[in-house]
């Protein structure tokens, strides 16, 4: 019986220590204070004006609202910079009549990530996004909607791949 209380008691006390964080952020705090994050310029050849600042207010957001780090203009202690780099409309299907039934419009961005206290975790990668849509629409029909759809995706993407060990 003294036993089983004991096991019993061993594992209430250690449920009590598990925590979880669901915005899945793993940074330790007492090292990463501060983060910069630079305006990612367009360098895609086809260019949506609004993509570029729409982007770089979510990603800023998403790691303010998600984080307890101190966004500052320069020498972060984590640091994301990059450029968008392609903006495509891709035909994907063709119709019975033989004219494009879906398009897909991909973003690609290249990221650069540093981190002072852990420079093992820095890297330079690209990420890519897509959403498709009907043919039979114009794009400036749905650019806004894709575009966000995008963006949401791409700067979780980034968040989760500098601050969350998934």
């Amino acid at each position: 019986m003294k036993c089983l209380m004991f096991i019993f008691s061993l594992c209430v006390v250690s449920a009590c220590s598990i925590s979880y964080k669901m915005n899945g952020a793993s940074i330790d705090y007492s090292k990463t204070k501060t983060i910069t994050i630079n305006d990612f310029n367009n360098l895609a050849p086809l260019v949506n004006p609004s993509f570029a600042p729409q982007f770089n207010d979510a990603l800023k957001d998403i790691f303010t609202k998600q984080t307890r780090l101190k966004p500052v203009k320069t020498n972060g202690d984590l640091k994301i910079e990059g450029e968008i780099v392609s903006y495509d409309l891709t035909p994907m299907s063709i119709g019975t009549d033989g004219v494009g039934a879906e398009t897909r419009l991909t973003v690609t961005i290249k990221v650069r990530f540093a981190n002072k206290a852990n420079s093992s975790k820095d890297f330079e990668k690209s990420f890519t996004a897509f959403q498709n849509f009907s043919s039979s629409k114009m794009l400036t029909q749905v650019q806004d909607e894709l575009c966000k759809l995008i963006i949401d995706e791409l700067t979780e993407t980034v968040y989760n791949q500098t601050v969350a060990d998934w």
